[in-house]
């Protein structure tokens, strides 16, 4: 069988991309898969790296500030139709998988008008521009979040959650204090409440603000903490630290080894991106969600709403980030009771073998 897959430029579209193709390489090692990309986005890069060959197209999003450089724009889509065109020509895929991007538009609706099933995933709780535009072509569509029935056609919605990175439960705490002290010189030990903040592969810039406003506040709490900054602002975040002695604060970019950094935290500080949530709701970890103000329709704030309604998250909004979260973290990473209701309760909103599951209902529609 042969699989294209289209969509990309965050890593919440890339990972569970990369995490169906592993899924249809594991029931079908001899199956054939090709990924479509937009040029210059994120998945150029990090799909080779999953060893996957992939395809880019010139598809950029419409610049809705300045609406005179849509035409530029729209002659790209146009050819970005004509190079799916051939990539479908050529290829010949029995099953098409968007997962949402730019890219994805113009793969999956030429996909559909040359005859190729297609199935869509939807990472979030508020359905992306993507997904909706080409909902009428789909014949599934796999969902992560309880009535998206309001976007999609309900005959079509699967709920299946959202495929996470592997091996994320295959941590321990005794492995990762000793990686943790070995790699940064602190002083972790199994005594102390652990906070873990991440603000993804680039950074989140009012939690960092906030970490960096309350910084001897964390230093003096008698918690550690792993703080992940993004690329972005690691130099700035760094500087903040320098001043201070400290052997219970990591500060790093990017953190390498996340099943053991999950492992070890009794509380998490993150945006509320689909990736993040699902990671969360598997791991049960009890959760501090800021969700970003810069995303398309604030998916995000529907993501941590559909956990805080059932009393699985605590969400504190961006604009009063930088005045109540650390306190608020300081305060919940201390409550013994509370932290034990959020793992409860975040843990019956997970829903494992993702991946799998959309895999399975991809082999259903190329049998077809």
């Amino acid at each position: 069988m042969k699989y294209l897959i289209s969509g990309g430029g965050t890593g919440g579209h890339i990972f569970p991309a990369v995490s169906i193709a592993n899924a249809l390489r594991e029931a079908d090692p001899n199956c054939e898969i090709l990924f479509v990309g937009a040029l210059g986005r994120m998945e150029m890069e990090r799909v080779p790296q999953a060893g996957y060959k992939i395809i880019g197209l010139p598809v950029k999003g419409f610049d809705r500030s300045r609406p005179w450089k849509n035409i530029r724009v729209v002659i790209d889509l146009i050819r970005s139709m004509c190079q799916a065109r051939k990539i479908v020509r050529d290829f010949r895929p029995d099953v098409g998988i968007g997962v949402g991007g730019y890219a994805s538009g113009a793969a999956m609706k030429v996909a559909a008008k040359m005859g190729v099933p297609i199935l869509l995933q939807e990472q979030n709780g508020f359905a992306g521009v993507t997904n909706k535009l080409l909902k009428e072509d789909a014949k599934k569509i796999c969902v992560a979040y309880e009535g998206m029935e309001r976007f999609f056609p309900k005959d079509k919605i699967i709920l299946t959650g959202n495929p996470v990175r592997q091996n994320l439960t295959s941590g321990t705490k005794e492995d990762a204090l000793r990686y943790f002290n070995e790699a940064f010189g602190v002083n972790f030990t199994a005594a102390r409440k652990t906070l873990l903040i991440i603000g993804g592969s680039l950074g989140a810039r009012t939690i960092n603000q906030s970490i960096t406003a309350h910084i001897k506040e964390l230093i003096e709490s008698g918690i550690q903490v792993i703080w992940q900054t993004g690329k972005n602002y690691f130099l700035d975040c760094k500087m903040s630290l320098e001043a201070l002695p400290h052997d219970t604060i990591i500060c790093t970019d990017f953190v390498s080894q996340m099943p053991l950094a999950y492992a070890l935290a009794d509380l998490v500080i993150s945006r509320a991106g689909a990736s993040s949530i699902s990671e969360l709701c598997l791991l049960g970890k009890p959760s501090i969600l800021v969700p970003s103000p810069n995303v398309a329709e604030d998916h995000q704030t529907h993501n941590a709403m559909a956990l805080v309604k059932k009393d699985a998250a605590v969400l504190v909004k961006d604009i009063d980030a930088q005045d109540v979260l650390i306190t608020n973290a300081l305060t919940l990473i201390q409550d013994n009771d509370k932290l034990a209701s959020l793992h409860k309760n975040i843990l019956t909103l997970a829903l494992p073998d993702s991946a799998r599951l959309i895999a399975d209902e991809v082999m259903k529609l190329a049998k077809k």
